[in-house]
Parts: C-alpha cells; structure tokens; sequence
C-alpha cells in the first residue's frame, strides 16, 4: 500500500469522525441564542442571560419567571402577618397556642363549657328532664306528651264517630 493511499485512508476516517462529532453536537444554526458565531459565543450569551437575571419578575405570576427573593421574603412576613392577625407576641406561634389549650384556661373552660350546654341540631342528644324544659320554653315549643300520639289516624276516628 503505497503512502497516498495510507494517507488518504487516514482523511477519509477523520472525515468519518467529524461527521460523528457534528452529528451528536449539532450545527450552530441550531442554537436558540442570538449569537451564532460560535458554541463559545452561545455559551457565553447564555451565562449574561443567567447573570443578568431576566428570569426574576415581582410584579407578574407567571410559570416562566420567579419572584425575587426579596419579594418571596415580603409576602412571607404578610401572610405571616395576616394569619396572626395582630396577636400579641405571647400568641403568636402555634407553639403558644397549643400551650394555651392544653393548660385550660379558665376563660377557654368556660367558653368550651357554654357550647356544650347548647341545643344542637346537628347531631343527637341526651337532654335531662329539666334541661328539655328550658329548652321547649327558649324555642316555644311545646312537650311531645303534651301533643298526644302523633300518629293517630283521625279519618279513622271520624269513620269511627259516623257509625
């Protein structure tokens, strides 16, 4: 084999892998960028955009963009703020609250002992005698017994009466 041949055989193989190479990374015509020029220039275009932050957007929400970290930090501290709603620094954690409940204050037993001790219309109850009383006067009902056998059949008291 002579060395023309060798060294076109050689040309031929770079010339293989080139297209190999170009095949996998693609053409600069296919960048998204601006710059074409080259993968350098893209690169570096991409790395200003980062830079520069043209992602970040306080004023719109939006699924391409994201708020600052300022901004995320503000609206944090409102809904912070709005949750709470003006409590004092001696209730203003969960934390706090749940020490509250569990320790019972007076103010919450009472409160929790008021509601109990009402007429419910959501669910059954097991009133005492005295209690079903005051209740029928609060609502100006009158007692069950006091109506009689509420599935009387009067036609057939009537039938009953003609003959």
């Amino acid at each position: 084999m002579s060395l023309q041949t060798r060294i076109e055989s050689l040309v031929i193989r770079i010339a293989q892998e080139f297209n190999t190479l170009n095949g996998k990374t693609g053409t600069l015509a296919g960048l998204t960028t601006t710059d074409k020029s080259s993968l350098v220039a893209a690169i570096n275009e991409l790395q200003s955009a980062v830079l520069s932050g043209t992602g970040i957007d306080d004023t719109n929400v939006a699924l391409t963009t994201t708020y600052s970290s300022t901004k995320i930090v503000t609206l944090l501290d409102t809904l912070k703020a709005e949750i709470l709603g003006g409590a004092d620094a001696a209730y203003d954690t969960l934390v706090e609250i749940q020490q509250l409940l569990q320790d019972g204050t007076s103010g919450l037993d009472a409160l929790l002992a008021a509601v109990n001790n009402r007429v419910r219309f959501d669910a059954a109850q097991t009133l005492t005698v005295i209690e079903q009383q005051q209740a029928r006067e609060n609502i100006g009902a009158i007692a069950l017994a006091a109506i009689g056998d509420a599935d009387t059949d009067f036609v057939a008291v009537f039938e009953g009466a003609l003959a």
